[in-house]
């Protein structure tokens, strides 16, 4: 147990001295000041955390703003098909599924992907899907369709790419069967 000098920082992020060095708690760890620190493990100990595999990909969503109701939804995707995640727009956190071989993004009624706001055409995009890859393209429409911030007229889609169709911001997710075994090909 530290002693009460230790402040709560120190305490809590595990902070080690070596001996003979300056004052842990109150240098900021592996600086100038405090040479003979480490956060988490001892001096000369690299305590990097590798992450592979499905694993590395749900944090990777969790950095991307991805809730857990989304990554189960995600996580139970069929291979052949993908989700878009309403990110930025009017309704922000909406899910479309993408399991047809064409589905037509727009402000129509009828649309698959219905993105009711006046900056969206009626025939926006097309997202199309060829075995277990899937493509966007632009419906001539007035605004442009967007892949990763660049304007585009067609363009293949990966895994957390951003779409965006007039106001709204989408990112896209397959199905991680198909990431799994892209990854393995």
């Amino acid at each position: 147990m530290p002693d009460d000098s230790e402040s709560e920082f120190t305490r809590s992020h595990s902070i080690v001295r070596t001996p003979g060095t300056g004052d842990a708690a109150s240098a900021t760890p592996g600086t100038a000041a405090d040479p003979g620190t480490s956060a988490i493990g001892t001096a000369g100990t690299d305590s990097t955390m590798n992450l592979t595999g499905e694993f590395a990909a749900q944090m990777a969503a969790l950095e991307g703003g991805v809730t857990p109701e989304e990554l189960d939804a995600i996580a139970a995707l069929p291979s052949g098909s993908a989700l878009l995640i309403v990110r930025r727009g009017p309704s922000a956190g909406a899910r479309f599924l993408l399991d047809k071989l064409s589905s037509i993004a727009g402000r129509h009624p009828d649309a698959d992907v219905f993105l009711d706001d006046v900056t969206v055409s009626r025939r926006h995009a097309e997202f199309t899907r060829s075995g277990t890859t899937f493509a966007v393209r632009d419906l001539h429409s007035l605004n442009g369709t967007y892949f990763d911030g660049v304007r585009v007229d067609d363009a293949l889609l990966a895994d957390g790419s951003e779409i965006q169709v007039g106001k709204f911001r989408l990112t896209f997710y397959p199905s991680r069967r198909d990431v799994a075994a892209n990854a393995e090909a």
